[in-house]
């Protein structure tokens, strides 16, 4: 059973950083595309970016190009979102997502389609006050 584990959110002044990490257990296949969405209160659940583990493959949002870097560290099986320069809109619950990368995309025009991913974490908190 694929599992997901986000650790990292917090609160923070506009301008500031956070370190997001999310550790994946249950895999049989290293080779999948991870990926961090975010759902503010009253807003449907966004994709931020994606990193396919085979290959580095990332994508990100353009709310966050530039800004947020996702990673990864192989040896941990964990997948890292570095934010920087936050800002109040960035402020919302953070989800990791994964799937297997040979799992055909729901939706090859989008990389950060909810209907790409599978298995989700419980989501962290993240909070940027202004």
């Amino acid at each position: 059973q694929v599992q997901l584990v986000e650790s990292g959110g917090g609160s923070v002044q506009a301008g500031g950083s956070l370190r997001l990490s999310c550790a994946a257990s249950g895999y049989a296949d290293d080779h999948k595309r991870m990926a961090w969405f975010r759902q503010a209160p009253g807003k449907e659940r966004e994709g931020v970016a994606v990193i396919y583990t085979a290959g580095g493959y990332t994508y990100y949002a353009a709310s966050v190009k530039g800004r947020f870097t996702i990673s990864q560290d192989n040896a941990k099986n964990t997948v890292n979102l570095q934010m920087t320069s936050l800002k109040p809109a960035d402020t919302a619950i953070y989800y990791c997502a994964a799937d297997f990368a040979s799992r055909a995309l729901a939706d090859a025009h989008d990389p950060l389609s909810l209907g790409n991913f599978r298995f989700w974490g419980q989501g962290t908190q993240v909070t940027v006050s202004s």
